[in-house]
């Protein structure tokens, strides 16, 4: 089973929508797979900056482990947060929608 990251804004930034805005621009974000992030990176509001390579990690850790750890990142240095950037990996979203609705596709028929 795959971990999932909470996502308080709705909208895709525009430089994310930009890689497949037929389908991108009008999606409505809850949460976002593990699977499909690069990296997160936080800024402190006392100027530090973080970048946690999500990517790099998932060679290490389980999907689950990551999202306790994302998750126990945000519960510990919640009100420390001024910013948070999650980087998808448009190419892999693009790739997996592209090939399920080929799949159905070729079931409807």
């Amino acid at each position: 089973m795959s971990g999932v990251v909470k996502f308080r804004k709705k909208m895709l930034p525009k430089e994310v929508v930009a890689h497949w805005p037929e389908v991108f621009k009008d999606l409505k974000i809850e949460s976002i797979p593990i699977e499909y992030l690069l990296s997160i990176k936080v800024e402190f509001r006392d100027g530090k900056n973080w970048e946690i390579r999500v990517k790099k990690n998932r060679q290490k850790l389980t999907n689950k482990e990551l999202e306790k750890s994302i998750k126990d990142l945000f519960e510990h240095y919640g009100n420390s947060i001024k910013n948070v950037d999650f980087r998808i990996d448009t190419n892999k979203v693009k790739a997996d929608i592209t090939k399920r609705t080929k799949t159905f596709l070729k079931k409807r028929k």
